[in-house]
């Protein structure tokens, strides 16, 4: 306060006086790399589709936990994480899964996970898809 009591003391009068105002904000954007680099590929494999089965999956994946993805499905993203497990991003209805063939984006939240029913994958197209939900994948051989 008694700065600036100063600085218009010391203004001349016959000067205008400039404010100006300095809003600094910070964003934090996640990359996720597919596991297969290269061109979008032609048509998802169906024999692919049939190696994992599906099962109840989490509301919430942990961020620091993926290592990468890759499509599989024409609606969803699969993730693979550190451990090893795979988890299926399924998207809302009327998302492509396509259009993230060359990666995808985060804007973490406070909790440091992925959920469904909140969070959105950002294609470096500018598509954006919301999370319907999360499907735990295990190998389509395994029976649990």
């Amino acid at each position: 306060m008694v700065h600036s009591i100063l600085l218009l003391l010391s203004a001349s009068t016959g000067d205008p006086i400039q404010w100006a105002q300095l809003s600094i904000q910070q964003r934090v954007i996640i990359r996720v790399p597919m596991t297969r680099k290269g061109r979008v590929p032609a048509r998802i494999a169906p024999d692919a589709r049939e190696q994992w089965q599906e099962k109840k999956g989490p509301r919430c994946v942990a961020l620091r936990s993926i290592r990468g993805g890759s499509i599989v499905v024409k609606n969803g993203v699969d993730l693979i994480l550190a451990d090893n497990h795979r988890y299926r991003a399924r998207l809302e209805k009327g998302c492509d899964s396509i259009g993230f063939y060359s990666g995808f984006y985060v804007e973490p939240d406070e909790d440091g996970s992925l959920c469904s029913g909140r969070d959105e994958l950002q294609a470096r197209s500018g598509l954006s898809c919301a999370i319907d939900s999360f499907r735990r994948l295990i190998p389509g051989d395994e029976e649990n």
